[in-house]
């Protein structure tokens, strides 16, 4: 009886742990997103002048996002995605400081 009830709880704790990965495999439709207004935001605030280098890491790492989501590997397209957002901060950072600077 015991094995019986042992071996349902570990079922319902499989099922519960595929549940997550699968959700962590969907779509980073958000993370894409907001990566792409980031880098419009920084293109904006002057980054191709200020801060070129971060703002072509920030392009260079959303098109590999967009070639992993192509090729349905969403967790490596959801980090590539986020690396571009976080460069593209970067750059508007660094070109909101420099405009602050001129002024």
């Amino acid at each position: 009886m015991l094995a019986a009830h042992t071996t349902a709880v570990l079922r319902g704790v499989l099922v519960a742990a595929l549940l997550v990965v699968a959700a962590c495999e969907s779509m980073p439709v958000q993370e894409m997103s907001d990566a792409r207004q980031a880098i419009s935001a920084a293109r904006e605030a002057g980054a191709e002048e200020h801060a070129a280098e971060r703002l072509t890491a920030a392009e260079a790492a959303l098109k590999k996002a967009e070639r992993f989501l192509g090729t349905r590997s969403y967790g490596v397209a959801r980090r590539e995605a986020v690396a571009a957002k976080s460069a593209a901060i970067d750059a508007l950072r660094i070109s909101e400081a420099a405009r602050d600077d001129e002024n």
